[in-house]
């Protein structure tokens, strides 16, 4: 360990008071946390140096230290003049031990394995790779850093937003004299995101400033404060319900949540609430429930907008595998577009991380007989087909055990094709499937919970399956050509497209990698008539999106009869070298199971895909409806015909206020100018989108109150989406957050709604405030 660099020379007593401020500062945020006196925590204020690593010739000692807010990792570089920089630990999505990232593999030896970790950054930023003195200190660092993350992880937004104001506060307090000059709240007010003119801001300083001093401190800053996150809706609600003596009783509790919130509740429940959410132990003790603690249970996971019951697998996962959308990643090495971008074994990791259930390779032959992996005929980079299959190995079950489908282009020679086939075997091991489950020819899919921590290949085969249970030799089917090539026919290169036909003929697959596609076995589509006569429940076929979207729209029935006892995978057209996505619920709305979507490419498409696959565990399992799963359905999404699945529901949203939005634009003189969408994704009957009013200069605490009504007709292929955007009548509006869900999965009455930024990722202090009634439609 290091002691903090060099600070300009203080006298005695100003070194005194800057301590006692910065451990008074410490001692309040690691309280927030829960880690008051932690001895991860003082290590991470303490700080040292770690040899940061870019390159095999640049790495370079910089020291590293977590800020007083206990939220900001601060970096200090050793060249002159140099900034230093920092960056939030809401920032990590993990910190990972030892040489896991790519950089740390190809930059460094085997023998500092134990010395090295790696930050992971949410979003597209650049993986942090760090080397320490010893494989203790890496053991701290890393321990460290991962109990702060993880207790920051578990603050609710209403904690979060505490801290984040308070952080906003010490930023605003220029001289560092806890004290806050009227100047100094007008900067604090920009800083959360307010605009306000001086006679609202002087009149605000003047009811705080009790001393009269002409600065406000202590009391008066805590006074400031309270008024600043006062909830005027909230005392609204509570009014209603605290009638004992101005708190809550656990009948009035069992009102509310019974009344407003339509639960089933019990005094038991609401014992409980109190016991779990009340921060005043008087009030406590009398089994009371005050407004503080109200709003803290408000705020819990388990009273937001999603039905926590459904956070877990609470489906049946033992239908056949054909049963369940199915989350499906499209190039799944790449970090950015189709052209230039860079492949990686990282884009592998966060793809199984988010819950994707179906990665892809595309493998051609690569130098000393090492197959590699990228987009063939374009500039993107190359990795080790082996280095990508330890990859997938080493995440495929963090997020979830149920079964992972490696859908291989196939570009290789034979002899490649066999090299594949050694790693897959000798990587995956008794992992990969490489024999139908049970005795003798299956006649159906199994299940996700048969296959939980399994491997399937989908890729071509050489003969039929049930060839590996005839007596005699079958002749080999003609299998010259990978899937998405065939009918990839928008590239409009002709050389490209002449050099891809030449490339074709010349392909031929290893028995060896053929034998290990077992049901996943791909075929090009010629007809719904011709699959129906001529192919195997495991032969499937990939659809290119416009094919796919011309099948769902003009023969929608056939379609989901085609998927009650086939696999059909989707994938974006050859010509979004932008690595754009498509809409994937109308493929959905068709029962197609492997919607496959760029997954690194963050649009309101891959939103909508997180949206539906956030539930059941975020298992990349969803049960289809039974509707889409019996042979004999009459279910057309198009012309909704009458049968189980019309459910006429009528959604009424009332969008009452949003808390701490973040700024669009780091300006400190931008303001957003908050506005609320609400949308319906779902069968064309019910695809709608309704907006309020936008408000000017307040991404702090905008209220609305609007209400909107919504018809929803098949509310099992429903889902919900509220976004909210920087109203600007000149340029277009700004995306700040959004949030969505199944239809089905929305719990009525008062909600929070958490918001999600572009990457997924949720805005730690940020919120939307909903009423949510559904009724059945007269």
């Amino acid at each position: 360990m290091y002691c903090l660099r060099s600070q300009p020379e203080l006298s005695r007593a100003e070194e005194i008071q800057r301590d006692a401020r910065r451990q008074k500062v410490i001692q309040m945020n690691g309280k927030l946390l829960g880690m008051e006196g932690d001895a991860d925590l003082q290590f991470l204020l303490q700080g040292g140096d770690l040899l940061k690593v870019r390159s095999a010739s640049w790495k370079k000692t910089r020291y590293f230290r977590l800020m007083e807010d206990c939220k900001t990792m601060w970096r200090e570089s050793k060249r002159t003049f140099r900034d230093s920089k920092t960056f939030s630990i809401d920032d990590i999505s993990a910190v990972r031990m030892g040489r896991q990232s790519e950089g740390l593999k190809k930059n460094t030896e085997n023998q500092v394995e134990d010395r090295c970790f790696s930050i992971m950054f949410k979003g597209r930023r650049k993986n942090l790779d760090l080397i320490a003195s010893s494989e203790e200190e890496t053991k701290q660092w890393v321990n460290s850093l991962q109990k702060v993350l993880s207790n920051r992880n578990n603050l609710n937004s209403q904690q979060k937003a505490e801290h984040w104001i308070l952080s906003c506060l010490r930023k605003a307090d220029k001289n560092k004299d806890d004290r806050m000059s009227q100047s100094e709240l007008k900067n604090f007010l920009r800083l959360i995101n307010i605009e306000v003119d001086d006679d609202y801001s002087e009149m605000l300083f003047q009811k705080c400033d009790k001393s009269n001093s002409g600065y406000l401190a202590g009391k008066e800053i805590e006074h400031f404060y309270d008024l600043l996150t006062h909830r005027e809706e909230i005392d609204v609600i509570y009014g209603e319900y605290a009638k004992t003596t101005g708190f809550m009783s656990p009948q009035n509790l069992v009102d509310f949540l019974m009344k407003e919130q339509r639960e089933k509740a019990t005094l038991a429940d609401a014992h409980n609430i109190i016991q779990k959410h009340e921060p005043d132990d008087n009030a406590k003790d009398k089994k009371l429930l005050s407004k503080d603690g109200f709003l803290m249970y408000m705020h819990h996971p388990e009273a937001l907008v999603l039905n926590p019951d459904h956070k877990e697998v609470y489906q049946d996962m033992s239908r056949p595998l054909n049963h369940y959308f199915i989350s499906s990643s499209h190039n799944t090495y790449l970090m950015e577009d189709q052209l230039r971008g860079p492949s990686s074994t990282e884009a592998y990791v966060r793809a199984l991380l988010k819950g994707c259930r179906c990665v892809e390779l595309d493998v051609w032959d690569g130098s000393d007989n090492e197959p590699e992996i990228y987009h063939g005929y374009t500039l993107t980079s190359k990795i080790l087909f082996r280095d990508a299959i330890k990859a997938i190995k080493d995440y495929a079950f963090k997020t979830s055990d149920y079964p992972v489908i490696l859908s291989l282009e196939n570009h290789c020679s034979v002899e490649q094709q066999e090299v594949m086939a050694h790693h897959l075997s000798s990587i995956l091991g008794s992992a990969l499937i490489t024999s139908p489950q049970g005795e003798g020819m299956p006649t159906d899919f199994p299940s996700p919970e048969e296959l939980k921590g399994k491997f399937l290949i989908k890729g071509k085969r050489l003969n039929k399956l049930e060839a590996s249970f005839a007596t005699e030799t079958v002749a080999a089917d003609d299998t010259d050509v990978t899937e998405e090539d065939e009918s990839d026919n928008d590239d409009v290169d002709e050389q490209k497209q002449e050099e891809k036909r030449k490339a074709k003929k010349k392909l031929k697959l290893a028995k060896q990698l053929s034998d290990m596609v077992v049901y996943c076995k791909s075929v090009h589509f010629h007809s719904f008539e011709d699959a129906r006569q001529n192919l195997s429940f495991y032969e499937m076929s990939s659809f290119k999106e416009s094919k796919a979207l011309a099948l769902a729209e003009e023969s929608a029935n056939s379609f989901i009869h085609h998927n009650v006892d086939k696999l059909s995978r989707i994938y974006p057209a050859g010509s979004r070298t932008d690595s754009s996505n498509y809409n994937p619920v109308p493929l959905w709305n068709a029962g197609c199971q492997l919607v496959a979507l760029n997954f690194q490419t963050t649009c309101s498409d891959m939103d909508v895909n997180q949206g539906r696959f956030q539930v059941n565990g975020k298992c990349g399992y969803i049960l289809k409806p039974a509707f889409m799963r019996d042979v004999a359905t009459e279910f057309d999404p198009i012309t909704l015909t009458r049968g189980d699945w019309l459910e006429h529901k009528a959604l009424h949203v009332m969008v009452v206020s949003a808390q701490q939005l973040p700024k669009v634009s780091q300006k400190k003189s931008s303001i957003v100018d908050p506005l609320v969408k609400v949308q319906v994704y779902g069968v064309p009957a019910d695809v709608a989108e309704k907006e309020t009013k936008a408000i000017e200069n307040n991404g702090f605490n905008p209220s609305w109150n609007e209400s909107f009504q919504f018809d929803v007709y098949v509310p099992e292929l429903a889902l919900v989406r509220f976004t909210i955007e920087d109203h600007d009548s000149t340029s277009g509006n700004e995306f700040v957050g959004q949030h969505t869900l199944p239809f089905n999965s929305l719990k009525m009455g008062y909600r929070h709604v958490p918001l999600l930024n572009k990457n997924g990722d949720v805005l730690p202090s940020a919120g939307l405030f909903v009423h949510i009634m559904v009724l059945d439609a007269e």
